[in-house]
């Protein structure tokens, strides 16, 4: 319990920057939309852009004179955001015993290296949980003034929902990488790696059809915002992959974290 609320108190500072940072796009976006609210004209411009464009931004999926539109096309920045955060925090928080050389007195606390990594990784959880639940508030604040209507109540949990979602999936696959990874300064720099190429395929998948098979090698298109919108509802088959690749990063971090020789 110490070493998890030590955690807590250590990364409050890093929620705190994240969840301004997150705070801000909300609030810039919100002002944004009273240029697109209820104006046709928006979408006639939007029409003149290449197809191949609105495609891999998913921009034809929403009505963007609407504030479920928009927030739709706002999720991509959201779910990015969010994983680049929760992988962050997952690698960092295993790692910087290394790198601040403080690995030695939690070696010796009455402990076992699984414990270390269950407190520590609840502690990222938390910070995860504290993200949605902040960028959920505000966004509530920042439309109310647009008057916005239960459907839109309804996408935006959704969206938070697949939000909390991605979180998870990268915050599994930070925890490996802080836990595996023998080169201590690179996990936190390899896991935004694994973001910004998760998230150009996504890109690159809804450009074309016959490049859709690269979805399932990209979390951001287990919950894309279009379908997400049509459906009113996530994936089964996606959050069977999502479970999956959480499972086995978590169990691989148990794993690995146990067996190799820490730097010292």
């Amino acid at each position: 319990m110490n070493i998890f609320l030590r955690e807590l108190r250590a990364n409050l500072k890093s929620l705190v920057i994240w969840s301004v940072i997150i705070s801000l796009l909300i609030v810039i976006a919100a002002a944004k939309f009273s240029a697109f609210a209820g104006d046709p004209s928006m979408l006639a411009m939007l029409d003149s852009m290449p197809p191949a464009m609105l495609d891999a931004l998913n921009m034809r999926a929403f009505n963007l004179t609407t504030l479920s539109g928009f927030y739709g096309l706002m999720f991509i920045y959201f779910g990015l955001l969010g994983a680049i955060a929760a992988a962050m925090w997952g690698s960092d928080i295993i790692s910087k015993e290394e790198r601040d050389k403080t690995v030695e007195f939690a070696l010796v606390l009455p402990v076992s290296r699984s414990r270390v990594v269950t407190a520590k990784a609840l502690a990222a959880l938390v910070n995860c949980v504290a993200f949605v639940l902040i960028t959920w508030a505000v966004s509530l604040l920042a439309v109310r003034s647009y008057n916005p209507d239960q459907a839109f109540f309804n996408f935006l949990a959704l969206e938070m929902r697949a939000m909390f979602a991605i979180e998870l999936i990268f915050l599994a696959i930070g925890l490996l990488l802080g836990c595996a990874m023998k080169q201590y300064k690179r996990a936190s720099a390899t896991a935004v790696a694994i973001i910004l190429v998760t998230y150009f395929l996504s890109i690159i998948s809804g450009m074309q059809e016959r490049l859709d098979f690269l979805k399932y090698f990209t979390p951001f298109r287990y919950f894309d915002a279009g379908e997400l919108f049509r459906s009113g509802g996530m994936d089964t088959t996606f959050l069977l992959l999502s479970a999956v690749i959480i499972v086995l990063s978590v169990a691989a971090a148990y794993w690995t974290y146990n067996r190799r020789d820490l730097y010292i």
